[in-house]
């Protein structure tokens, strides 16, 4: 009777503490430095930390360069520990130049190759597998995972991958192929028992596709404030990249593909080609880097850097006097930029090219300066407007670090993640102890 009583009370103090098994699934993870692996390798870290056991099956690390990463290889299974986290990496193939059929290929092969490893985790009974997208793929092997064991599923959305990809023309078949790929999009939606995207017009786009408002979660992306933050001092690269003190650096950082809209900084980096105070500097990779390096040619206004390392990153985004975020009107509400937040936080003025009923036009329309997509005169005449007014820049950065340390701290988003993963698994283990 005494140990009957002594692993009821065990069982009680498990039951309120809410300690998981989490099974996070998805393509990208760190040391992944810009966009859905670092986004996702935070996420494991936190939740490791707060006492939770915490599973990844990802691809070896790969983007924005669009190559493997050393010393991973994309032909072998590999296992490793980070941060705490048990990481299991799966074959995947990375085409050189991607494009619409090729990018799909590329999905599959990691669906493919994961699938095995998802299934294999029923000896383990996760008890949330968290699926993210991209890749909509993976969600097969989430689902079929969940109801081999009888566990809670939640589908975090980056993008809205099938609408970008027909939108921004990588995928083509007409309006009933579109269609139908809707439909199966929906009808993955609905198998899930939570679904997540990272903002307010995104979650919009769900209740408007078809999944029910009760299932749905806001879940930005977020900024480590501690880490990406204001400098007394000019930046570090302003003396290793040879960088005069009169220059008004205007800067890029991260991912180069199709859904950024680049182009526009070739076209505006030439309309000021006579304002030599003026230097762009785009730094990054990504599959359109090549062209636009190609693109701007001959422009001395103009430079390109690779990406720096995490340890490096304050002193980059304060290497600039004003950030640039371009956005494809056609992409408006399908994506979030996730840079916005470590530009905000970092205290300098940012100027967008959005529409000003997108999520992005809304944010920067309290933070900064909003320019039409694709309006090259616009944008210059923003630039040379800024470049005059340095207290402008400073009152407006000033305005952006303010609204991102209340929106998108790191600890404040992730907590209340947490939060509604206990929420979900404490209604879980009602309803099964009932």
């Amino acid at each position: 009777k005494d140990l009957l009583r002594f692993a009821r009370k065990a069982d009680q103090r498990a039951y309120y503490e809410i300690l998981m098994r989490i099974l996070i699934y998805g393509l990208n993870f760190s040391p992944e430095l810009t966009g859905i692996g670092k986004y996702t390798g935070d996420m494991a870290a936190h939740l490791v930390a707060q006492g939770h056991e915490v599973r990844v099956i990802s691809a070896p690390p790969y983007y924005p360069q669009w190559a493997i990463s050393k010393p991973y290889t994309g032909w072998l299974y590999q296992r490793e520990q980070w941060s705490g986290v048990d990481v299991y990496r799966c074959p995947l193939w990375v085409p050189k130049k991607p494009s619409g059929i090729k990018r799909l290929l590329h999905l599959f092969s990691f669906t493919l190759s994961s699938f095995p490893v998802v299934l294999m985790q029923r000896n383990w009974e996760p008890e949330i597998i968290i699926n993210i997208a991209p890749s909509l793929l993976s969600a097969l092997p989430a689902l079929l995972l969940s109801k081999i064991t009888n566990t809670k599923t939640w589908l975090h959305i980056q993008d809205f991958e099938v609408d970008a990809a027909f939108s921004l023309g990588l995928l083509e078949g007409g309006e009933r192929i579109y269609k139908l790929a809707q439909k199966l999009e929906l009808a993955l939606f609905k198998h899930f028992d939570r679904v997540s995207t990272i903002s307010h017009r995104m979650q919009e786009c769900l209740w408007q596709k078809g999944v029910e408002q009760e299932k749905t979660v806001l879940f930005p992306n977020w900024i480590d404030t501690d880490l990406i933050k204001p400098v007394s001092q000019p930046s570090v690269f302003r003396e290793e990249w040879e960088i005069a003190d009169n220059q008004i650096v205007i800067l890029y950082s991260g991912n180069m593909g199709h859904k950024q809209g680049l182009e526009i900084l070739i076209d505006t980096a030439r309309s000021l080609i006579d304002v030599p105070e003026m230097l762009f500097l785009l730094c990054g990779d990504g599959a359109v880097r090549a062209e636009l390096q190609e693109k701007a040619q001959n422009l001395l206004n103009i430079r390109f850097y690779p990406l720096q390392p995490l340890e490096r990153l304050n002193d980059l985004l304060n290497l600039a006097d004003i950030h640039i975020l371009p956005q494809r009107a056609d992409a408006a509400d399908l994506v979030m930029p996730s840079k916005l937040s470590g530009i905000l936080a970092s205290g300098k003025v940012v100027v967008a090219t959005a529409s000003p009923t997108s999520e992005l036009g809304a944010v920067i329309s309290k933070t900064g300066i909003l320019t039409s997509p694709g309006n090259v005169e616009e944008l210059s005449k923003a630039f040379l407007a800024l470049a005059k007014n340095s207290a402008q820049r400073a009152m407006l950065g000033k305005q952006g670090r303010r609204w991102v340390c209340s929106h998108w701290a790191k600890e404040r988003v992730l907590d209340a993640f947490e939060k509604q993963l206990e929420d979900v698994l404490l209604l879980f283990r009602q309803k099964w102890r009932n």
